[in-house]
């Protein structure tokens, strides 16, 4: 079992440089390893960031659609948005009936004023915030929320913690915290402890699905001898 930690929002924006947009559109390669190895998220985390009487939720980075299922078995009518189209296919394929669009955070594809609720799992901090927070609240309605999630690994325990030493430890979740951009204000934050139980296959995967391990360049080399005759 491997145990994670779910909350509302963390301190983990970065300026947008070019760097950071390499490996923010870098997932498609991966697409299929992301779907396989990353966690979903707890039904607790979702019940929190969702607003009372919320319909229509927009699934805003939806990579694969981690989230985007949790919200469609909710009976919710759900909007992907992703910039990556290797992503979509995945979602497309699990989710046929859901609307994914094409799209970022600073140019959302939808119209004014047209959702209830935003959801962002795992990829806050890949967006300009400024930008992204004047389009998600353009397309809120008027009381609507903007819900932002990350899974983290619990490092507290000894084969996680020394599996984040090779990877990369996680940042410090006890102390997270967001600030966001105007026009929000009022923002909470909420721990939620849970396990995911994962194969040796699916850690692989999840490593695999990394930005900064598909952009190495080892990971470049071995993508390469993998296509020479």
């Amino acid at each position: 079992p491997a145990p994670w930690a779910s909350w509302s929002a963390g301190p983990w924006g970065w300026p947008v440089t070019d760097d950071a947009r390499e490996r923010a559109l870098s997932f498609g390669s991966q697409a299929a390893a992301y779907e396989r190895g990353r966690p979903s998220y707890p039904p607790e985390a979702i019940d929190w960031l969702l607003p009372a009487g919320v319909r229509d939720v927009l699934d805003l980075g939806a990579g694969t659609g981690k989230l985007t299922t949790r919200l469609v078995e909710r009976g919710l009518n759900v909007v992907a948005v992703d910039p990556i189209a290797e992503m979509l296919e995945v979602l497309r394929t699990a989710l046929p009936e859901t609307p994914a669009l094409l799209g970022t955070a600073e140019h959302i594809p939808l119209e004014d004023s047209s959702v209830d609720a935003v959801l962002v799992a795992q990829a806050w901090h890949w967006f300009d915030q400024d930008r992204a927070a004047a389009e998600v609240a353009r397309v809120l309605r008027p009381g609507g929320r903007l819900g932002i999630v990350w899974n983290a690994r619990d490092e507290r325990l000894g084969w996680v913690r020394e599996f984040g030493r090779i990877v990369g430890l996680e940042r410090d979740i006890a102390s997270a915290t967001v600030d966001l951009p105007a026009p929000f204000a009022d923002v909470a934050t909420h721990r939620v402890e849970w396990t995911n139980y994962m194969t040796p296959q699916a850690l692989i995967d999840y490593v695999a699905s990394r930005s900064y391990c598909i952009t190495s360049p080892t990971a470049a080399t071995r993508n390469k001898s993998t296509r020479l005759p």
